[in-house]
């Protein structure tokens, strides 16, 4: 009989366990990628199923959408807490947090389920909120869940479903990878790098088996001109970087003032607030003709393939709209918001140049916009140039982003998603330090 020696026994054992941790981030990968195919699917299901209540009444929405945004965050906080707004800081808290069951309120399978259902309600009420940064919660979600057993895997569980579900969402792994290693953990992980990465390839894989291959906004080749067209650049940077910016500020100052006297009276009737923002959405629905509701994805599409200008209102309305969705306490998405309201805006900039391409011009909006709001630059502009592939305006894109992102500074001193995460963080640490 053979004998196998300690040394060979402590071998097989770390093999065997390297590979069921590999094991597990593909395997949540696949999950996640049919999740987020699933989410997309039924997000434009719940859209339609809107736009045809405005064609059968296109004030409709002054009553269904401020009911809609009340029932929400009734049904939010009485069963799903925590599943409010975006979900990319409670992943970003959960990993700052040590221990599972300070996780475990964040990052759960209970808070995906209700994160799906309640992100589609907001969109099945007309609220302009996306399904992007759901499906980051989401996939951080699965993929705690699955890890649960592992607590020192957990931060790299988490990172993982976050980046999966970015890549999965847009079909954009690329911009998956990107966004984990910039704006959800701030850091490069060695360690984890190579798992992060198998995670996302197996999500995009589950998404083109299931969806095929695509471009999120379909594809734009105009590039900008030589010239006086190259003006747009800076001028897309500082405006859309401090449109950004002021949106962020709004939303974070809204989140740290709810015990403020004057700030905390409306928001201590949570129902009435959420119910105010709904109506405000509606009417910023109204005026500009039932152009701003959803994540606006449709119209910006559109206008990049037809080079159609979008309406002069279209920006400063979905601005608004997304602030009132924002702070109103719903769970959605500001990803695709962000990225119509700066197409919205390249549009205003374009009317300063009159012989030049539309397309560009919108793209250079989009990204300044988007960094502006979640100051990530690198991000901004890898994901903007997937979704599009349009890589002869690599270098404008890039350069747009890096301006707004010195912008958004200015205004705001940090990134939405972190400065949001440290109030997710205090809450989950104060039962500990009482």
């Amino acid at each position: 009989m053979t004998l196998i020696s300690p040394r060979r026994k402590r071998w097989l054992k770390l093999t065997s366990a390297r590979w069921q941790r590999r094991a597990i981030f593909v395997a949540g990968g696949l999950v996640v990628g049919a999740a987020a195919v699933v989410l997309a699917a039924l997000a434009d299901q719940a859209q339609l199923a809107f736009n045809l209540l405005l064609a059968k009444s296109r004030y409709a929405s002054l009553l269904v959408t401020p009911l809609g945004f009340a029932l929400s965050v009734f049904l939010t906080i009485r069963f799903f807490p925590n599943a409010q707004g975006s979900g990319i800081p409670q992943a970003i808290a959960a990993r700052h947090l040590t221990d599972t069951t300070a996780r475990t309120p964040l990052v759960s399978i209970r808070i995906a389920i209700g994160k799906i259902v309640l992100t589609l309600l907001g969109l099945l009420c007309g609220a302009s909120v996306g399904r992007e940064g759901p499906t980051v919660q989401v996939g951080a979600s699965i993929m705690f869940g699955l890890g649960r057993l592992s607590p020192r895997r957990q931060p790299g569980l988490i990172l993982a479903g976050a980046a999966a579900g970015v890549a999965a969402a847009f079909n954009t792994p690329l911009a998956g990878i990107v966004f984990g290693i910039e704006e959800m953990s701030r850091t490069f992980e060695t360690r984890t790098s190579s798992l992060i990465i198998g995670t996302v390839i197996a999500a995009g894989l589950t998404s083109l088996a299931l969806m095929g291959n695509y471009t999120y906004f379909g594809t734009t080749p105009i590039a900008l001109r030589n010239g006086i067209d190259w003006l747009a650049i800076p001028l897309c940077g500082v405006f859309g970087g401090a449109m950004g910016g002021l949106f962020s500020r709004i939303v974070i100052t809204m989140a740290r003032s709810a015990g403020h006297p004057k700030v905390g009276a409306l928001t201590r009737h949570p129902l009435l607030f959420a119910l105010l923002c709904g109506l405000a959405v509606a009417i910023c629905g109204v005026v500009s003709g039932d152009m701003i509701y959803g994540t606006g994805y449709a119209q910006v599409k559109s206008a990049l393939e037809t080079g159609t200008p979008l309406p002069e209102s279209f920006g400063v309305l979905k601005f608004l709209a997304t602030i009132f969705a924002a702070i109103s306490g719903i769970p959605g998405g500001i990803f695709s918001p962000s990225l119509a309201v700066g197409a919205g805006l390249g549009a205003n900039v374009a009317t300063l140049f009159h012989d030049a391409p539309l397309a560009p011009i919108m793209l250079l909006g989009m990204v300044s916009y988007f960094a502006g709001v979640v100051q990530a630059p690198i991000t901004a502009f890898v994901i903007v140039t997937e979704m599009t592939d349009n890589h002869a305006m690599v270098v404008p894109v890039m350069a747009a982003s890096l301006i707004a992102y010195g912008t958004s500074r200015l205004i705001c001193e940090e990134g939405i998603y972190h400065a949001l995460a440290k109030g997710f963080v205090a809450k989950a640490e104060l039962p500990r330090a009482g």
